[in-house]
């Protein structure tokens, strides 16, 4: 049977594809226009708001510059320590920090002599903090998760500074480190 035996029911067909068509596409012209008109709000709307520029250089890490009191539970190395670190009255935390202002040989160095003096700084560095009050200051983030950069001292100074004028490290203020070896 062919369709054309039914001219009626072509013509039915005819017209609901006819009618499909003008609605399918009037929907996709709809949503297109919306979308369209989203976007465009989104651009207006982000370009209406002000931006300061990007900061160009190094920026500052914030840092605490009240005295906090601590006490030594471990040496790491010569430059580094782990600490109870007294946040609050009643709160406590449990932090490595990194010594600034001073640079010690590696435990794992390059050469004898440099995991030699590495030896030696630990033992200075245990020597200055253990069993001591220690306070610290200009507490700041440190490039690795976990751990602190700040000033540490005990009841005869800087710690820093004994570790420095004893020979175990020598100044450091950031960047790139000397060799030991």
């Amino acid at each position: 049977m062919s369709l054309f035996l039914y001219p009626r029911l072509m013509l039915h067909y005819r017209r609901i594809m006819i009618l499909d068509q003008p609605f399918s596409a009037r929907l996709a012209h709809l949503a297109c226009g919306a979308l369209a008109g989203v976007v465009v709000g989104a651009g207006a709307t982000l370009a209406s708001i002000k931006r300061e520029p990007a900061p160009h250089g190094h920026v500052e890490r914030p840092t605490s510059s009240a005295a906090v009191a601590a006490s030594a539970l471990a040496v790491i190395d010569g430059d580094t320590l782990e600490a109870r670190i007294a946040v609050f009255p009643g709160q406590e935390i449990v932090t490595r920090i990194r010594l600034a202002g001073v640079d010690t040989p590696e435990r794992r160095g390059r050469c004898a002599g440099e995991r030699d003096a590495a030896e030696k700084a630990t033992r200075a560095l245990k020597a200055l903090v253990e069993g001591r009050r220690l306070s610290l200051t200009d507490v700041r983030g440190d490039k690795y998760f976990g751990r602190v950069v700040a000033r540490v001292a005990n009841e005869d100074g800087d710690v820093a500074d004994a570790l420095i004028s004893g020979g175990y490290g020598r100044p450091y203020g950031g960047g790139r480190r000397e060799g030991w070896c």
